[in-house]
């Protein structure tokens, strides 16, 4: 798989994510809405968003390992996260840089929702890869 990250001229400074992914070739994988629980279905670090964040990306690292991927083949993500408020960002930041690339960071759109399916979710991520 070929990808292009693109930040074109006349558009915002990023901070860890890219305006524009172009990718040729390749299948397609899309990961469904990863939550902070685990294995069990128990929910990790109750009223904690950095620990719920944690969980949610290590559920998309097992969803792509499970079909031959990792975080370099990510292209785009959301995230929902439950009372979004500017201090969370950095948390989110945080957690997001220790699973995709500095370098060639995914597409990606962060919204503020009012809840989730489970009263004590925080943030909900879904991804779209590409793989050879």
């Amino acid at each position: 798989m070929q990808a292009q990250f693109i930040n074109p001229p006349g558009l915002c400074p990023t901070f860890g994510w890219t305006h524009v992914v172009a990718s040729t070739g390749g299948k397609t994988i899309h990961v469904s809405g990863q939550v902070g629980v685990n294995e069990r279905g128990e929910v990790v670090g109750k009223g904690d968003l950095r620990a719920q964040a944690r969980q949610t990306f290590e559920n998309i690292r097992i969803a792509l390992a499970a079909v031959g991927a990792d975080f370099k083949s990510v292209v785009k993500t959301n995230l929902y996260v439950v009372g979004l408020k500017p201090e969370h960002v950095p948390i989110l930041r945080e957690v997001r840089a220790q699973y995709v690339s500095a370098a060639q960071p995914p597409a990606s759109t962060l919204v503020g929702v009012t809840a989730l399916v489970n009263p004590d979710w925080l943030i909900e991520i879904e991804a779209t890869a590409v793989v050879e």
